[in-house]
């Protein structure tokens, strides 16, 4: 799936389970494979901070060379020359500073990197997990919802990578670096540079709990912001043409002022944490300045040594005043990384089967049958792969084994099928259907009936609740689910365009096609005439959702993507219902054409379009009422007769 699957919590395991661990404690888990870079980051982070704290250290031995001289520090160390003294602590303020810079500039770049990555991998992974989630996932929750997690939270996470990470480790490394020398230098006036920190903590502590809920509500009323405004510019013809400018920018300022109120609270809360830290801070500040000062004046206390703990001290508490900036980082990230993590937790409800469909053309074996119409369109036919089921054999491998003889000859059979919409009456009821491999059959029936949710189970795009679907008699959860797909060629009443050319549409799906079998593929759907006509031909940019095109132009270049795939199976759902009478009839006889000796459904409102059909199915209130050819279903006067005389002004 993504980069970093070995990384990743379970997808077995529980989402009750994953979702009782802490965000940090599931970031951790996901970090694995980062594992190399965080602890060079980390490395360099801890030594920037220690030759950083040298400095304070350094003033101190230089005041106790001024006021000692000879027996000063360094004289003791054998270097009684003042000068001489000065000469050495220049050289080591010259080193240390250089090596801190030097590790500055190393973490800076790692931590970098590292947000980078990670950011990088989480999206891939989270998009990708999303991709394999069934389509009642995406029905549930909104497009601009999910694009929050996606972007926004995941961003959010980069944010704090790349400073607040190595914030709290320096000041972790300035607690224990200072507090371990205090005692080791001075323990008599130790424990008050350290009286401050146990109310720091507890105040962090304190704070965090605090800020989390608040951070989710933030997260929440963000992705909630999103989804509004993804809606609204996804609908703006429809905004514009009802007038509704107004009102949407009402209903905006509500969802963007929820966001900023949620803010507003959570800004209230982590404001207050710096001033109150910092208090307590002056406290140990005061007492240090004040006890230390007395003790180097009775002589109990050297004034070199004194001097190191007054600059320590100030690189110990001050820098805890950040901890207010970084912990509003922290509990950001966190709420970020919950959502992030509850939709990589999220389970995957249809998984794929084992069986493998593969090409001809990659066996080497040829089919004779059809060869021309292949030749042209430059794709081959289909058959089930034998020996790998299961195996998990590489590629070279899987390239070794037999050649099953018997290709997918597009034979579907639903028995007793049962599919109901979650919290919905069953929209398919017992339903079975034989569909011969090669013939063309033609469902209809009233909005509703459930003839477009037959093709998503065919799919799999839904799960069956009850009963099978077979494909030349074995049941499609057995075949690999992307093969399964591959294997069948769907045009969609709802056409969807990617923003790109009109090329990159036609050939989405088969990225090895060349332009002219996308321009014959083009020919037979009856597009190449008004594609030549567009200002840049083949390379003319659709938009978004295809908008500058119109909707027959659209469902033309539909049908074109379908056919340039030439799958065995060929789902037609409405797959006209966007043209003119004219451009009908073109694409009806290259229906005929392309349809010959491969299985094709056809879903039709517009009866005039399927009454060539082998076989004709009537579908109510998701069942089968009625069957047979055209002719067959009119002397029967049943549904579909009343149905052609509405449409054909009879009655």
């Amino acid at each position: 799936m993504g980069r970093c699957c070995d990384a990743q919590i379970s997808r077995t395991e529980p989402l009750a389970k994953t979702e009782r661990a802490h965000p940090l404690v599931r970031l951790i888990r996901y970090g694995q494979a980062f594992r190399r870079q965080i602890w060079f980051a980390a490395s360099c982070s801890v030594m920037n901070k220690v030759f950083d704290l040298a400095p304070p250290v350094l003033i101190g031995v230089a005041v106790d060379t001024v006021v000692e001289q000879q027996n000063s520090l360094l004289g003791r160390l054998g270097i009684e020359a003042v000068q001489t003294q000065f000469i050495v602590l220049a050289i080591l303020t010259f080193v240390i500073w250089a090596l801190e810079s030097l590790f500055e500039y190393a973490y800076a770049r790692l931590w970098r990197n590292l947000a980078q990555q990670v950011q990088h991998h989480l999206r891939l992974d989270a998009y990708s997990h999303l991709q394999e989630l069934e389509l009642a996932y995406f029905e549930e929750r909104s497009t601009g919802g999910l694009m929050a997690i996606l972007n926004d939270d995941i961003n959010q996470l980069e944010r704090f990578l790349d400073f607040g990470a190595n914030e709290v480790l320096q000041v972790l490394t300035t607690v224990l670096v200072i507090g371990v020398g205090f005692f080791v230098v001075a323990p008599s006036v130790a424990w008050m540079a350290m009286l401050p920190i146990p109310f720091i903590l507890w105040g962090s502590f304190s704070f965090q709990r605090l800020l989390a809920p608040r951070y989710a509500e933030v997260r929440e009323n963000v992705g909630l912001l999103n989804s509004r405004l993804s809606n609204n510019l996804s609908g703006i013809v429809t905004i514009k043409s009802f007038v509704t400018e107004a009102y949407e920018v009402d209903r905006l300022h509500a969802e963007s002022d929820a966001y900023r109120q949620s803010n507003r609270r959570a800004i209230a809360l982590s404001a207050a944490f710096t001033p109150l830290i910092r208090m307590i801070i002056l406290l140990g500040f005061t007492a240090l300045l004040v006890y230390g000062g007395l003790a180097a004046v009775a002589g109990t206390l050297a004034v070199g040594t004194y001097s190191t703990l007054v600059f320590l001290i100030q690189r110990l508490l001050w820098p805890l005043t950040r901890l207010g900036e970084t912990l509003d980082q922290y509990q950001r990230a966190m709420a970020s990384t919950n959502r992030v993590m509850n939709l990589l937790d999220t389970p995957i409800a249809i998984h794929s089967g084992e069986l493998p469909l593969v090409r001809r053309e990659e066996r080497g074996v040829r089919r004779e049958k059809g060869g021309e119409r292949r030749e042209e369109l430059g794709i081959g036919s289909w058959e089930l792969g034998v020996g790998s089921r299961g195996t998990g054999l590489s590629g070279k491998e899987e390239s070794q084994l037999p050649v099953n003889p018997y290709p997918i000859e597009g034979e579907l059979y639903l028995k007793d099928v049962t599919f109901a919409y979650e919290g919905t009456a069953p929209v398919v009821k017992n339903l079975s259907l034989h569909i011969p491999a090669g013939k063309t059959i033609a469902i209809v029936g009233s909005t509703g009936s459930g003839k477009s949710t037959l093709v998503k189970l065919i799919l799999r795009l839904y799960e069956v609740q009850s009963g099978n679907i077979l494909l030349d008699g074995l049941d499609i959860r057995e075949l690999q689910l992307q093969d399964l797909r591959r294997a069948i060629g769907w045009v969609s009443q709802d056409v969807f365009l990617f923003h790109g050319t009109v090329l990159e549409n036609i050939t989405y799906g088969s990225p090895t096609a060349t332009l002219k079998e996308a321009m014959t593929a083009a020919r037979i759907a009856e597009a190449h005439e008004f594609i030549e006509q567009l200002p840049r031909g083949y390379d003319t940019i659709v938009g978004e959702r295809g908008q500058k095109l119109s909707g027959g132009q659209r469902q033309r270049l539909a049908i074109a993507r379908a056919i340039l795939k030439n799958p065995p199976i060929l789902i037609l759902d409405e797959a006209t219902s966007a043209v003119d009478n004219e451009t009908e009839a073109a694409i009806q006889r290259s229906l005929e054409r392309i349809t010959q000796n491969r299985t094709t459904i056809a879903i039709a409102h517009r009866l005039s379009t399927i009454r060539n059909a082998d076989r004709i199915y009537v579908m109510e209130y998701g069942q089968l009422v009625e069957q047979g050819t055209h002719e067959e279903l009119l002397e029967r006067q049943g549904v579909y007769a009343n149905l052609w005389r509405v449409q054909m002004g009879m009655k």
